[in-house]
């Protein structure tokens, strides 16, 4: 069977990751753009200044793009790069840029998914307090509000975050990725509310402004806890660990974390103690309607019921077992089991918003990229997905991450997830193997799988 006629088939990017020219055409400045330029922060002291060049090379993305034949593009925009200060004054020459390239993904009949917000958070709003001050659910309203107005006469597929895991976990707890804090716990699960109500109101703009009727998600992350066994037993432990922390869980962020406020309007327990006194009456604000869920899985861990005495228990990790060169692990039934799970839990349709597998692969002397691993990559996690949709759950489309390899964050550009080879120092594009395996593949609408 193939998946639904209607189904979605694209290839995902982000602005920081791809775009470059950090310091053109009026550009404010990012959290990023501080902390990848700061000694000791990125792999090799690398950073996204360059990146892919894609500000300039908007065509020769184009053709790779029409090349690997997807009917979608998802692509973040860059908030310092519209708002250089984050709030007030536009910058054309950013707002322009958008403009061509949402125009030439149309031309070439790509449907543009975009996503307000990828990490790039504007680095005045963060001297303003960032996602500690409550404002700034306001300032991301204007922001969309901004963006809504240019834009949604063309796009109307949108995505309000990415991953606040990542850049709120790691950003404002830990401290390992921009903008680099280690807050306290509390104050931390405050920025987590602040978020969930900057979501919220984007929303109610996406929804009340947009010109085209649109379509609107939000994108969780984090590796799947996947049954061990398909017994009831190990079932119910893989769920228990999805969505029911333990209190030695306390710090970890994944899927119900980001799903639980927006859709069901309440926190795990052990997040209660931290927020403020008016988070429930902010609530109304966070939970708005949503056409589906998105979810970003790359990896799984397998779990059974518990010997002891609690709900789970983690299997160890197999001696030898596949990975990548993140590196991590190869399992492909986590696309299933998400799929599965989070649609039973939450009623909602649900979206692969990004999967890919990072490699070694380099352009060979013949000139190609021959990358097999991610060939059978793709193959076997499409078909544990689209085990979901031959079992009737509502599944949308899948987005490979990623359409170039790129600056991988804190990794620099050590990690190749593309299925367009970047040559980092001449900017050239090879499209690789891979990106033609997974044309075959779309033009089948999964058939051949």
């Amino acid at each position: 069977m193939s998946f639904p006629k209607d189904f979605v088939w694209g290839t995902a990017t982000a602005s920081y990751q791809i775009e470059g020219a950090a310091f053109e055409d009026g550009k404010g400045l990012s959290v990023w753009d501080r902390f990848s330029n700061e000694p000791g922060k990125i792999f090799e002291n690398h950073n996204g200044n360059t990146a892919c060049d894609s500000y300039h090379r908007m065509n020769e993305d184009i053709y790779a793009l029409k090349e690997i034949g997807v009917n979608a593009y998802r692509f973040s925009l860059s908030w310092p790069r519209i708002l250089p200060e984050g709030i007030g004054k536009v910058n054309e020459k950013g707002m322009d840029y958008y403009d061509r390239l949402i125009d030439n993904l149309l031309e070439n009949n790509i449907t543009p998914y975009v996503t307000l917000f990828h990490w790039d958070y504007p680095l005045e709003l963060l001297y303003k307090g960032g996602f500690l001050n409550r404002d700034c659910s306001k300032w991301f309203a204007e922001y969309t509000q901004k963006v809504v107005d240019r834009y949604s006469d063309r796009v109307a597929n949108w995505f309000t975050q990415n991953e606040p895991p990542c850049y709120l976990l790691n950003g404002y707890l830990t401290g390992g990725m921009a903008p680099g804090l280690r807050l306290p716990f509390g104050d931390f699960v405050r920025t987590w509310h602040n978020n969930m109500v900057c979501h919220g109101e984007a929303v109610k703009v996406i929804r009340s402004e947009s010109k085209l009727k649109p379509s609107v998600s939000y994108v969780a992350c984090g590796d799947f806890a996947v049954p061990a066994t398909e017994t009831p037993e190990d079932i119910e432990a893989a769920r228990c660990r999805n969505f029911e922390r333990t209190a030695d869980d306390k710090y970890l962020c994944d899927y119900a974390e980001c799903f639980d406020p927006v859709v069901l309007g309440k926190y795990p327990k052990n997040y209660e103690p931290y927020l403020p006194d008016y988070w429930q009456d902010d609530m109304k604000t966070v939970v708005q309607p949503l056409d589906y869920l998105s979810m970003n899985i790359y990896a799984g861990v397998r779990y059974k019921k518990s010997s002891g005495n609690g709900m789970y228990e983690m299997l160890p990790k197999k001696v030898g077992a596949a990975e990548s060169t993140m590196p991590m692990a190869v399992v492909p039934e986590c696309l299933y089991w998400a799929s599965r799970m989070v649609n039973e839990r939450y009623k909602l349709p649900v979206m692969i918003s990004e999967n890919g597998i990072s490699d070694n692969s380099w352009v060979f002397a013949d000139g190609k990229v021959h990358d097999p691993l991610r060939m059978d990559y793709i193959d076997r996690y499409l078909r544990a997905y689209k085990r979901a949709a031959d079992e009737g759950i509502p599944v949308k489309g899948y987005f490979y991450w990623s359409m170039l390899d790129n600056f991988e964050w804190c990794m620099g550009y050590s990690k190749r997830f593309g299925l367009v080879h970047v040559d980092f120092e001449t900017g050239k594009r090879t499209i690789k193997d891979s990106a033609y395996h997974y044309r075959d593949i779309i033009k089948s609408n999964g058939e051949i799988l």
